[in-house]
Parts: structure tokens; C-alpha cells; sequence
């Protein structure tokens, strides 16, 4: 199901109606229908320029290199980004710098990632992949509904000042509504409202330590030991309260609870 689910997005900023549409400043719009149906036949390829379908061949070299962009189209429309930030400042406030490594902090993203993106890939599954495989909706139907889900969550974590830089950067007209942003605004809109929000978390959870690496390093000067390197003092310390306080519950907790 994932697989699918995956292949649908990788057609979808090629596809859907809202990246379909033409950008401001050019001088003839193509329909959008015309538009979309070519870009889905060149991302899936399916059929070649005469209409006749591509050779085993071709395909396979088609689908491996949509496979390449896979992953950072995932990634980047996904919670990913947000959490493996947060989790890489984590381990510098900790004073450590290979632990957990870093195979480890991207297997808990990627987990938490599908633990946070579970109503939308439920969404996605119900809506578009099962009807599509029961031969209900044609295939550009389910890559639509697909882009909806998608276009729905993101438009809830971006900012609006995001969204309004990238608008005016793009000359493009005021919308309506979130529902008429295309892909080509919202999705570098998303990506820096997630960086601007995982640095905002990363801060708070750097203060704590901080205060630490401060109380040491002035307890370590007024004993007179300045050959003593304060970290290693301050490690033991912040490991013991980030135990305590039973920090990886609350920061995987508190990083699902923020994509509300």
C-alpha cells in the first residue's frame, strides 16, 4: 500500500491541478486539461509521443529516475524535515556528537514521520489507491484526490507570511482561499515555515542545557580549575536530567502534538 501510495505522489506536483497552472507573466495559458494529461504521461511513461506505449526498456528507466526524486518529494511534503532538525539540535545540546548516530536519528524520524502522516495516508489510501485499484476513478482522479490530502495538511502548518513572500516573489494574484495555492507557492512556503518552527523548538530545548554549561563553567572558574574542560562536567549532568525528566517521550510527545 505505502508503494502505491508513494508512486501516486511522485506523479502528483506533476500532475495536479494546482502545479498544472500556468505561471503569471506568460502569454498563452494551456488548458489544463492538456497540461495535465501531458505531464502525467511523462511522469508515469506510459505513452510515447505517438501514442503507442514505451518499451519494458524505457519504462524501467523512466520509474528509476522518478525514484531518485522520490524520496525528497516525500520528505519535503511530509514532517520529516521538522523532526530530524529538532532531533539533530537535541544531540548538540547534549554535548554529544555520534550519539544516537545518525542511522538512528533518521530510523526515528522516518517512524515518527509515518506515526504523524497516518490520517493522511489513511485519507490517501481510502480515496484515491483503493478506488483506483477497484478501477472506480481513472488515474488522474486518484493523483488529485491524492494532491488534496496532501495540499490540506500542508496548508495547515505553513504561515501566511510564508505563503505571502513566495506570492510576491511569484507575482501571482491573491487567492481566494488556501485551497487555490498551487504547489509551486506552497511547497517552498512549507519548507521554510518548517524550518523557522523546528529552530523555535530546537531553542527552547538548547535553554536548559545552556543553563547548565553556564553553572558549571562558573563553579570550575571560581574553583580556580580553568585547565578543566567544562563539558566534560556538564555531560554527565545534562544526561542525568534529560533521564529524569524522561526527555525522549517528551520530545517525540511534544513533536507530534505540534503538527496538532
Amino acid at each position: 500500500m505505502i508503494v502505491t501510495v508513494a508512486a501516486i505522489l511522485l506523479a502528483l506536483l506533476l500532475a495536479h491541478p494546482a502545479f498544472a497552472a500556468a505561471a503569471p507573466g506568460t502569454g498563452a495559458v494551456t488548458p489544463p486539461g492538456a497540461v495535465q494529461s501531458s505531464a502525467l504521461n511523462k511522469a508515469l511513461g506510459q505513452v510515447s509521443g505517438d501514442g503507442k506505449p514505451l518499451s519494458l526498456s524505457l519504462q524501467i528507466l523512466v520509474l528509476m529516475s522518478l525514484l531518485t526524486v522520490l524520496p525528497s518529494l516525500l520528505l519535503m511534503m511530509t514532517s520529516f524535515t521538522r523532526i530530524i532538525i529538532v532531533l539533530s539540535i537535541l544531540r548538540q545540546a547534549l554535548g554529544l556528537q555520534q550519539t544516537p548516530p545518525n542511522q538512528v536519528l533518521v530510523g526515528l524520524s522516518l517512524f515518527l514521520t509515518l506515526f504523524i502522516m497516518r490520517p493522511v495516508i489513511d485519507q490517501i489510501n481510502a480515496a484515491a489507491v483503493t478506488p483506483y485499484g477497484a478501477g472506480q476513478i481513472p488515474l488522474e482522479e486518484g493523483i488529485k484526490r491524492s494532491g488534496d490530502a496532501l495540499h490540506v495538511f500542508m496548508v495547515r502548518q505553513v504561515r501566511k507570511t510564508d505563503v505571502q513572500l513566495f506570492s510576491d516573489i511569484a507575482h501571482a494574484p491573491k487567492f481566494a482561499s488556501a485551497a487555490d495555492i498551487p504547489f509551486t507557492i506552497l511547497l517552498p512556503a512549507y519548507v521554510t515555515s518548517e524550518l523557522k518552527t523546528a529552530f523555535q523548538i530546537g531553542f527552547l530545548i538548547f535553554l536548559p542545557f545552556l543553563v547548565i554549561d553556564l553553572v558549571v563553567a562558573t563553579t570550575l572558574m571560581s574553583l580556580g580549575m580553568m585547565m578543566l574542560s567544562p563539558t566534560i562536567i556538564s555531560m554527565p549532568f545534562k544526561l542525568l536530567l534529560f533521564v529524569l525528566v524522561d526527555g525522549w517521550a517528551l520530545t517525540m510527545g511534544s513533536l507530534a502534538q505540534s503538527f496538532g
